[in-house]
């Protein structure tokens, strides 16, 4: 039925989700409800477009339809905020997913789950994303490790519990828990009706940093709620697009957390710093990295074999399809596993799915005889398995990053302090992850003159041919050459009497007032008449000439008397 007067026409205000006109008073509620439903359903079967066209198209219903005859919860309908680009959510995207929604939603993905659904194969398990995004907890009593962050008593496990999020900067290596932490502060968020946006710096550009602020201010403005800005990787914004988040931090209109494994000191901007808390996570123990691959062996149905075990003993009840034969992984393979993956969870579980992978592959045409396990036809992951998924022990160093300083600054604290072995620990450190050569060679010239010096004068001669070897054959031959040179340094006596002294020159030139003294006339050069008339070079006594020592001043008038060498001691 058509309104028949002007008066209720003005009243009644059309919904943009679901196209219902109500009276004006109650449209705020209404949206939030609509909106809040919407999400829900896109996220857990989003429609295709033609279907959310055909559901609800204008004119369909009778004006004054009632709320309660909107579409079914089937029913797809638009959405006001959702965008496809940028990692952008919804605003209530999951706020209103009811328990049961969610757990099945938690059981497709895989993440925060003890075991995957009975009746899928391992293989099947295995398939699509990496084990490390599948098994991605969802709450903080799933996370492991990182306890002096997030211990029980903590500041920081004290905010994410009671809501109040802060903007971060989540500083650490790769795969310690950045994503992760993140991933929880989302699933947190969602649930109490914020917006939470991922961006990831390595794709996104300025503008769509600009459509998420703008986003951010409208749902500010219009619903009061509030969003939460995540950028992976935001050591790759420069130093301009960073700014672009200052006066939005600044006000509040958006929460932003950063994760970066590049020293923030150096890769982000000091104002941004100043208005965000450093979280510094460290790699991640042995320990925890054991817990985390005990947790997908479970996930996963899989059955430790331990030392003295003669047949497995099952994690956890194996549900994959009879027709396969059973799978069994060493506890030593795991072992192994935690140590090599140094501290980086992602590179553990990938190292585990890819070894299983392999093995299935390899079992289906020549099943194994677990002979340790005392079961025919079994399948067996072991420790040699495990190595060779990894290829090489996983030597975490970045040749542009924090950890090469770090490891320069080892190396030559070492050979200062005469340690030959940790000297050649971490020249091999750098090495094997990667570091050019020619950058090690230089810093031993340098080494060799400011910690050796005149102890032993050949200590330059040995740094220079060390890196004239190195220019010569590279990598791998050169290695043996610096090792000689480290050890050499290593043993040889130090002295920085020159390194001292000269110092000691630098800093009478910065401490001097006015101008600088000149040049004694006696010791300028003469080449000119004009220069000779002038008193240039005269009364200058040539030493050679004199089988005496000559007494002569070479140093300014103000500063005779002066000894560099004895000012501070030696």
């Amino acid at each position: 039925m058509e309104p028949t007067g002007g008066a209720e026409e003005e009243r009644l205000v059309r919904c943009p989700v679901c196209l219902q006109e109500l009276p004006g008073a109650d449209i705020n509620a209404h949206l939030d409800r609509c909106l809040q439903t919407a999400g829900a359903e896109a996220e857990a079967e989003p429609p295709s477009k033609r279907a959310r066209l055909a559901a609800a198209p204008p004119g369909s219903r009778a004006e004054g339809q009632p709320e309660e005859a909107r579409p079914a919860a089937g029913s797809p309908v638009f959405s006001l905020f959702h965008k496809g680009r940028g990692g952008g959510q919804s605003p209530a995207a999951g706020g209103g997913q009811s328990g049961a929604g969610r757990a099945e939603a938690a059981g497709q993905a895989g993440h925060g789950s003890a075991a995957a659904p009975c009746g899928e194969s391992l293989a099947q398990k295995l398939e699509g994303r990496p084990l490390a995004e599948r098994l991605r907890p969802d709450t903080l009593g799933d996370y492991v490790g990182q306890e002096r962050v997030l211990g029980a008593q903590t500041l920081l496990r004290a905010l994410l519990e009671s809501h109040e999020i802060p903007s971060l900067i989540l500083w650490g290596p790769p795969g310690c828990g950045k994503t992760t932490l993140a991933h929880i502060i989302a699933n947190s968020s969602k649930k109490n009706g914020m917006r939470f946006v991922t961006l990831s710096a390595t794709s996104a550009k300025t503008n769509d940093v600009r459509d998420v602020i703008s986003q951010a201010q409208n749902e500010k403005r219009l619903f009061k709620r509030k969003t939460i800005l995540f950028i992976d990787e935001i050591h790759r914004f420069n130093k301009s697009q960073q700014d672009t988040f200052l006066p939005h931090v600044e006000c509040g209109t958006v929460t932003l957390i950063g994760a970066t494994t590049e020293n923030p000191s150096f890769q982000v901007n000091a104002a941004l710093l100043s208005r965000c808390r450093v979280i510094v996570l460290e790699k991640l123990s042995v320990e925890a990295m054991e817990a985390i691959l005990m947790r997908a062996v479970r996930s996963l149905g899989l059955q430790v074999l331990g030392q003295g075990d003669l047949h497995g003993t099952p994690a956890t009840g194996s549900c994959s399809k009879s027709s396969e034969f059973p799978v069994y992984i060493e506890e030593k393979a795991l072992n192994t596993l935690a140590y090599l993956c140094d501290g980086d969870a992602r590179t553990g579980l990938n190292g585990l799915q890819l070894a299983v992978q392999a093995r299935l592959a390899a079992g289906r045409t020549t099943p194994l005889n677990t002979a340790k396990g005392g079961a025919a036809d079994a399948i067996l992951v072991t420790e040699e398995h495990v190595k060779e998924g990894l290829q090489r022990s996983h030597i975490l160093y970045d040749r542009a990053g924090e950890e090469h300083y770090n490891c320069i600054s080892a190396l030559h604290k070492s050979m200062r302090g005469s340690d030959e072995n940790a000297s050649l620990y971490w020249l091999a450190r750098m090495l094997e992850g990667g570091e050019d050569p020619l950058y090690v060679a230089r810093r031993l010239v340098r080494f060799a003159s400011e910690d050796i010096g005149l102890a032993d004068p050949l200590a330059l001669t040995q740094a220079v041919a060390a890196y004239q070897g190195c220019h010569f054959i590279g990598m791998p031959e050169c290695e043996v050459i610096l090792a000689q040179c480290v050890v050499y340094f290593a043993r040889a006596p130090k002295s920085i009497e020159v390194y001292r002294a000269y110092g000691n020159v630098k800093e009478c030139l910065r401490m001097h007032t006015g101008p600088l003294p000149p040049v004694p006339l006696h010791l300028r050069n003469a080449p000119t008449r004009l220069m000779k008339n002038l008193g240039y070079g005269k009364g200058y006594k040539y030493n050679p000439m004199y089988k005496e020592p000559v007494e002569q001043d070479y140093l300014p008038e103000e500063l005779k008397g002066t000894d560099f060498f004895k000012e501070r001691g030696t």
